[in-house]
């Protein structure tokens, strides 16, 4: 029969709690070191926010920045001797959620072709750079208006212009009150956003105590957008009409005679609108809308393209006010009577719900 002695059971019964003490720790030792490095590497969504700008329209872009309590990335937004565009990020952006804030507008310094083409290369840059998305915020998408073919042999340019960010590796895009809703269509791989800037109007309106208000749409093409305007207007304790006004145009660009349907006698009248080009036809409605009787007429008009003879125009027109944003920056000796919101906040709260993983659905009018 085998025995084992007292000292030898004793001293292998230590070496085994030795054992697993020494294990144990070693577990705890490697536990720890693993879970504190996945806590380093653990991405932050917030901290991999970087938001770039292009020239058309760097106030709005500082603006969003302040919102959100970051700086402009780094980056040079050029041109040479020759004037063709120098794009440098000069900073990294390997695997950062990137956005792009540019306006496709002229301003005093570029065309819209230029802004356009700084939009498409700063992108470009970006995917080489290895970002992980890029987001294009447009907040006046120019060639809207050529939405559809009304003629022959003509393009689609709202539909072109889509296929070329989507060309150049965009990962969704954010816009501001589309000249038609539906331009979203037109980008067929990535999510499109349109924006409605009455989401900062209605609440200013809605503090100007009118006189039984009365919303106008200027032309057929624009009712939901009117009619949204009014609902909105509802929801912040103003009721008000609904009117339209039907145009009949001699050519392009001129308008021989204009109907309305609704009454405006006697009440402040809102004409809602996205764009405003020369200001012809507007000016012309304001003037039409005081014959048919109302007392005070206002504007409310999302981009400010005002070409040519446009602030001149409004300067000495019968309206009391009209109200743009900053989705195209004001240039020029501004009249009294235009007054100009900023998007800065609706854009600065879209940015942060899409980085955070937020709904976007609650910034929607």
């Amino acid at each position: 029969m085998h025995t084992v002695s007292k000292y030898n059971m004793e001293t292998a019964i230590l070496m085994k709690n030795h054992f697993s003490i020494l294990f144990s720790f070693f577990l705890i030792i490697n536990c720890t070191s693993f879970f504190a490095e996945a806590s380093l590497n653990k991405p932050e969504k917030e901290d991999s926010l970087i938001l770039f700008c292009g020239n058309s329209n760097l106030e709005l872009a500082n603006a969003i920045t302040k919102e959100l309590q970051i700086p402009i990335g780094k980056a040079v937004v050029k041109r040479y001797n020759d004037e063709e565009i120098n794009i440098q990020i000069n900073e990294n952006v390997r695997n950062q959620d990137v956005f792009v804030i540019q306006s496709t507008c002229t301003t005093p310094y570029a065309s819209v072709n230029d802004n356009l083409l700084e939009l498409y290369l700063m992108i470009r840059a970006l995917k080489r750079a290895s970002v992980k998305s890029v987001t294009a915020i447009i907040p006046y998408y120019g060639y809207a208006r050529q939405d559809r073919k009304n003629s022959p042999r003509v393009p689609i340019s709202a539909a072109d212009i889509a296929m070329m960010l989507e060309t150049a590796g965009t990962d969704r895009i954010i816009a501001i009150d589309l000249h038609c809703g539906q331009i979203q269509g037109f980008f067929q791989h990535i999510p499109a956003d349109n924006l409605y800037a009455s989401i900062i109007s209605v609440p200013y309106f809605a503090n100007k105590q009118l006189v039984n208000p009365v919303v106008i749409s200027p032309d057929a093409g624009g009712v939901s957008r009117a009619k949204r305007f009014k609902e909105n207007l509802a929801k912040e304790g103003v009721n008000a009409g609904f009117g339209i006004i039907i145009k009949q145009r001699a050519d392009a660009g001129v308008v021989a005679q204009m109907d309305l349907v609704g009454d405006v006698k006697n009440r402040d009248v809102i004409i809602v609108d996205d764009i405003c080009d020369t200001a012809g036809t507007l000016v012309k409605a304001g003037k039409e809308l005081k014959k048919f009787g109302a007392r005070n007429v206002y504007a409310f008009i999302t981009h400010p393209v005002f070409s040519g003879p446009a602030l001149g125009r409004i300067k000495d027109s019968d309206f009391t006010e009209v109200v743009v944003t900053d989705t195209i920056p004001l240039d020029g000796d501004i009249p009294e009577n235009i007054t100009q919101l900023s998007v800065a906040p609706l854009l600065a709260e879209v940015i942060h719900r899409l980085q955070s993983g937020k709904s976007v659905s609650k910034v929607f009018q």
